[in-house]
């Protein structure tokens, strides 16, 4: 058996060899630091023998790939915890994945329900068992046997888990008292990594079907160092404060009704003035990109959705409604629409590409558990636009796209990563399609210099797709726009266009979305930027604010002129103090609040309180204005009058 090292050397052993073993040849220092292996591109338990031809890499704490083999192991000990503190008879475990940043694990606790109290408690018993310095011991067995161990063991979802393993053969891992079913790796013992803390108490369904009972799941992280650990638990805080859930209710841009209706939001005057500014931005630059904006009905007839494949391959998702014993559906998609207006009169080679764009409301059904704010919704905004074009205009069109959401992006200072999602197994079409858009969308990254990711098998069920996730200002991922390559829709709908020898062809459809959902978008930039918006998006852009009542008159004059300039601007003339008006408006964020008393009204001009705090003395209101103006018209997103 030959194994390549990680110094690029080749050594031949006689049999069987774990990494650990190979790793003490090296160094004793590396045997000490190491946490697993990678093998082959496969992680690898660190006592876990090799018996075939390899690439062998060592993985030490500090490694990325590390990340996953301790917050893995990290649920385990979170499991033998709560099972030592409510007892075996009691606990019946779920699934202990880890997730992005964490671990979670989810129980069903007899006669016992955890709450954020009891956290405390589960940690300090973690901590003992990662004093205790278990050793973690991988094994496996027959499927049969396994399925008769955890039966014994009162382990039901285990049971379940393991009867839908194809293999005949079950990995088990065992740390002390505790055993669990698992793929792996872990850690060679649960001494190796100390810096977790665990979040969260949520209710999660077995399998994620309401039909099934619901647990409890515990939410945690944990990271190779302190620090680590102290910077993630300082993001999450002021995520807290972020919460758009919490801002817009407060700052009056939207509510939530959930009981006549959950998952569908309400938007104030103010919340409707941010989506305004964003939707003629918007309009701004599909004009620029040569789209022409349409408008699709809501309700239609289930023939179309047949025909379009949602019915198959998306019912489950959609609100349906009857009338004279036929049945409507509410549009979960705007691409049937589009094509409808294509297919309203014949094409020409030379009209392609036909590039069609609509601020199109949705509704898509969620369940109760997963909507979350205005990122998790049941109705909402997009803006949705398709691409009709040649097969050799679809690398270029593409291409326009990734320009279009660079521009886009850039107005509100976001950068973003790509992924390439490729076909999955519920898919419609010949798999020589699906690798013709795949090839076409990957060129066009390429051709754009975007750097991406591959996502096996996360397509679109009608082409493969290229989602954008921008990164806000606490370094957060949130997937907004997608771009989907598809072949099967106008092969559907029999679209056509007759090409410059005579003959019909069918086009290639692109779907694309920016924002991807207007309303996910606005939820993202309220915790982005705090509330505080940029103010060529705030809702209320300038509040004058009177000294006292006898300057009343003169602060109206002050906020005429303003208005006059087509900016969103308030009198707040209430009989309060000023200070305490000030202290209002900074936490309403409105960005410049004018103030005037005696010594203004004398010298018309007025006085400036940022909402950050800065004091502008003496400035004539046409100085102040033409500053304003140009912060809004270019879309600034820091004040620029100083």
């Amino acid at each position: 058996m030959k194994v390549k090292l990680p110094d690029g050397g080749i050594k031949e052993y006689s049999g069987a060899v774990t990494p650990g073993q190979i790793a003490k040849e090296i160094s004793e220092s590396l045997y000490r630091n190491a946490v697993g292996a990678v093998v082959n591109d496969q992680l690898w338990d660190f006592e876990r023998p090799i018996d075939f031809d390899c690439e062998l890499r060592i993985i030490k704490l500090s490694d990325p790939e590390a990340v996953e083999i301790y917050r893995h192991t990290m649920s385990h000990i979170m499991a033998q915890a709560v099972i030592r503190i409510y007892g075996t008879d009691k606990v019946k475990l779920g699934i202990g994945p880890t997730i992005e940043n964490g671990f979670y694990y989810d129980f069903d606790i007899e006669g016992a329900k955890i709450t954020e109290e009891d956290l405390p408690k589960i940690e300090e018993e973690m901590k003992n068992i990662i004093k205790e310095d278990l050793k973690i011991e991988r094994f496996e067995m027959g499927k049969d046997e396994a399925i008769e161990f955890m039966k014994n063991r009162g382990q039901n979802y285990k049971v379940e888990l393991i009867e839908g393993i194809p293999d005949e053969k079950v990995t088990f891992y065992r740390q002390g008292e505790f055993i669990d079913l698992c793929r792996g790796p872990h850690l060679p013992s649960t001494g190796k990594v100390k810096h977790f803390k665990l979040l969260s108490i949520s209710g999660a369904y077995w399998k994620g079907s309401e039909k099934n009972p619901m647990l409890q799941r515990i939410y945690g992280t944990a990271f190779a160092k302190k620090e680590e650990l102290d910077s993630y638990l300082k993001m999450l805080e002021e995520a807290k404060k972020r919460d758009h859930r919490k801002l817009g209710p407060q700052l009056d841009l939207f509510f939530i009704n959930t009981e006549v209706a959950a998952g569908m939001p309400i938007f104030l005057p103010y919340g409707m003035a941010v989506l305004g500014e964003l939707m003629t931005l918007s309009r701004e630059l599909h004009k620029k990109y040569g789209y022409k904006e349409v408008g699709t009905p809501l309700i239609m007839h289930e023939k179309l959705w047949r025909q379009s494949g949602h019915w198959e391959h998306y019912k489950d998702n959609m609100y349906f409604t009857e009338k004279e014993e036929i049945t409507y559906a509410v549009k979960p998609m705007n691409c049937p629409g589009h094509i409808l207006i294509y297919n309203n009169k014949p094409v020409s080679y030379r009209e392609l590409p036909i590039r069609l764009f609509e601020f199109g409301r949705v509704h898509r059904y969620e369940r109760g558990g997963v909507l979350h704010g205005l990122l998790r919704v049941r109705t909402f905004t997009q803006d949705d636009a398709h691409v009709f074009c040649r097969e050799d205009q679809m690398v270029d069109e593409v291409s326009n796209i990734v320009r279009f959401i660079n521009e886009l992006y850039g107005i509100f200072g976001f950068s973003y990563r790509a992924t390439l999602s490729t076909m999955p197994e519920d898919h419609m079409g010949e798999k020589a399609t699906w690798d013709k858009a795949t090839e076409a969308l990957r060129d066009a990254l390429e051709k754009m210099g975007v750097p991406y990711e591959v996502a096996e098998g996360e397509g679109a069920f009608y082409g493969p797709k290229i989602d954008f996730h921008v990164r806000d200002i606490l370094g957060r991922e949130w997937q907004c726009a997608t771009v989907q390559m598809d072949f099967q829709m106008p092969e559907r709908f029999e679209l056509v266009y007759k090409d410059s020898d005579g003959s019909e062809r069918r086009p290639v459809m692109i779907h694309r979305a920016l924002y991807g959902s207007i309303e996910r978008f606005f939820g993202i930039l309220i915790e982005h930027f705090a509330g505080a918006f940029p103010t060529w998006l705030a809702p209320v852009q300038a509040v004058v604010l009177p000294v006292s009542e006898k300057y009343v008159d003169y602060a109206r004059e002050v906020a005429v002129k303003i208005d006059e300039e087509k900016i969103r601007v308030e009198l707040d003339d209430r009989n309060e103090t000023l200070g305490y008006r000030i202290r209002e408006n900074q936490m309403k964020k409105v960005p410049y609040m004018i103030i005037v008393g005696e010594k203004e009204k004398g010298l018309s001009q007025i006085s400036i309180r940022t909402r950050e705090g800065k004091d502008i003395q003496g400035v004539r209101v046409e100085e102040f204005l033409s500053k304003l103006k140009e912060e809004i018209t270019t879309r600034s997103i820091k004040s620029t009058i100083e």
